[in-house]
């Protein structure tokens, strides 16, 4: 399996299928690049898709640190790097989006043509001035769950987590392959990566990212409203957005056609 060695010595795994300008693929929080596997086909037919498993997930190394935002954004700098990407489109799905803010906060746009978002609020814990944060997890007492539940009923976290972020049935050997990569990542990584992920607010620094971009916008989503990603693509300067009014979190896998056409449409501008 290909793999690139982060600048603090860890395993990143990566697939590449097609040709083309770049498109690197970054899942969400637990999961893995295997969630991807409804849109590679028909991606990959006009670009190069490049799909990422973060540290901590899928098959890349699963070490005991690391799980900060800011590394996860140097991890992304050390693959394009070494695989020496440039002119690439850069997506990332719910937490993938921060990570791609870090990125531009500490890295600038080198390598970089423009971003895609998809369904990530700017800031996931509430305060007196904001109420678009996380379903559950929006102050210490519901990190503090969370982490709860990782340690002590992983395997009914995973399952209720799956079924939150779709507002589509699955067949069950989709759910069961699914479920078994959501198991590679250990509930420590888990852990570690939502304390420092939930607490970060971006609203400062969205405003300054020049990139040309684009946010998807799940009407569905019981775990972000979708009034929280509108206003990332309101207060970014060259950010336009797509509402999917039938899908929850995973709005790729609930309205899949339409997602791989938008991407495809906005990598041809």
């Amino acid at each position: 399996m290909p793999k690139v060695t982060t600048s603090d010595h860890i395993q990143i795994h990566y697939e590449e299928y097609g040709q083309g300008r770049p498109l690197v693929m970054l899942h969400g929080w637990t999961f893995s690049s295997r969630f991807f596997h409804r849109n590679i086909e028909a991606l990959s037919r006009h670009h190069r898709v490049i799909t990422v498993d973060l540290r901590g997930h899928g098959n890349s190394d699963k070490p005991t640190h690391g799980y900060r935002i800011a590394r996860l954004a140097a991890d992304l700098r050390d693959i394009l790097n070494t695989l020496d990407l440039t002119d690439a489109t850069i997506l990332g799905w719910s937490i993938g989006s921060p990570i791609i803010w870090s990125y531009l906060e500490l890295f600038g746009d080198h390598r970089l043509r423009s971003a895609i978002y998809v369904q990530q609020t700017p800031k996931q814990y509430f305060s007196p001035d904001w109420k678009l944060g996380h379903a559950t997890c929006y102050d210490q007492a519901g990190l503090t769950f969370l982490q709860q539940q990782l340690a002590f009923n992983r395997s009914a976290f995973d399952e209720q987590n799956l079924l939150d972020c779709l507002n589509t049935s699955l067949p069950d050997d989709e759910k069961s392959m699914l479920l078994n990569e959501m198991e590679k990542c250990p509930s420590y990584a888990c852990s570690a990566m939502m304390a420092d992920h939930t607490t970060q607010d971006w609203r400062d620094v969205l405003p300054q990212i020049k990139l040309p971009s684009l946010m998807l916008i799940a009407e569905k989503d019981k775990v972000l409203p979708a009034a929280g990603p509108q206003w990332v693509a309101d207060h970014m300067p060259h950010c336009d957005s797509v509402i999917f009014h039938n899908s929850s979190h995973m709005l790729f896998m609930d309205e899949t056609e339409k997602f791989n056409q938008i991407v495809l449409d906005f990598l041809r501008k």
